[in-house]
């Protein structure tokens, strides 16, 4: 990766980690947007006003300071702008870099997120073109998203490099590059995300759930029915003598296989059908 002062780029010269985020999405009218922006025929959008964005910003140092805290590993490169080393048209300005970590250098992402119907699939799912693309300009293969949200929470999504997700994001960056050398106007991919790694730490409470109270209902009251039939299983199958291949009596039948495994059927008819017990 090629390392360059972070003062005053010209966005139009390259594809920046959040204009992944657009390109592989759906939104066509942000997509042309985009590409309008990279071809100088539109002025990017002011920010300033944008008061989602701009919480984003001020809690940065909060988000950094929290992670590390948290965490213990040492944040680096700090709005470092890099660049691919063999592809001039991805780049990429870091939140951070995780160097200390057990596994090797990781991308480090900041976010600010509203708490309604927040989620950490969701946000991980929205920011994964992101990430994958940071990793692949870095050439990383972990990245840390760290959310502060509205509500006072703090989550932390570990997101591993998926080489066929970035094969995809890759190919789509080219296309969109050209579109924007040639000038034809490019049109939505919308390639679905990998799934990231959320780290367990709640506690649910699940009562409120009709399905979960239904199939709670039935493994309770099957609970005594399975150990019984476990029990009764390891019992019939210590008493199939060892040089026996097959064994059967009672509605049932045990067959032993070469490798010396025994499995049970259960018979009906006098032996004459079967079905297959686990």
């Amino acid at each position: 990766m090629l390392s360059q002062p972070n003062a005053k780029l010209d966005r139009r010269l390259f594809i920046g980690g959040s204009d992944a985020r657009v390109i592989m999405g759906t939104d066509e009218a942000a997509l042309v947007r985009l590409w309008q922006e990279k071809r100088g025929e539109a002025e990017p959008q002011d920010l300033s006003r944008d008061l989602l964005v701009q919480l984003g910003s001020v809690t940065e140092d909060l988000n950094r300071r929290w992670f590390e805290q948290e965490t213990k590993h040492t944040i680096s490169q700090v709005q470092r702008h890099l660049r691919h080393p063999s592809l001039s048209f991805m780049a990429v300005t870091l939140d951070g870099l995780v160097q200390d970590h057990p596994s090797g250098p990781a991308v480090y992402e900041a976010k600010f997120m509203l708490p309604f119907s927040f989620s950490e699939e969701a946000a991980a799912a929205k920011h994964m073109a992101q990430l994958q693309h940071a990793m692949l300009v870095t050439g990383t293969r972990r990245a840390f998203l760290s959310i502060i949200t509205g509500g006072g929470k703090w989550v932390l999504v570990e997101v591993e490099a998926d080489p066929v997700y970035q094969t995809v994001l890759l190919q789509v960056e080219r296309i969109f590059w050209r579109c924007v050398q040639q000038g034809e106007v490019p049109r939505p991919f919308g390639a679905e995300p990998p799934r990231a790694k959320v780290a367990a730490v709640r506690v649910v409470d699940m009562s409120s759930s009709n399905a979960w109270a239904e199939w709670a209902s039935l493994f309770v009251s099957t609970r005594a029915a399975h150990a019984e039939h476990e029990s009764a299983r390891a019992e019939l199958k210590g008493l199939v003598p060892e040089d026996a291949r097959e064994a059967f009596g009672h509605g049932v039948r045990a067959r032993r296989s070469r490798a010396g495994a025994v499995s049970f059927e259960l018979l009906s008819n006098g032996g004459g059908s079967h079905a297959h017990v686990q």
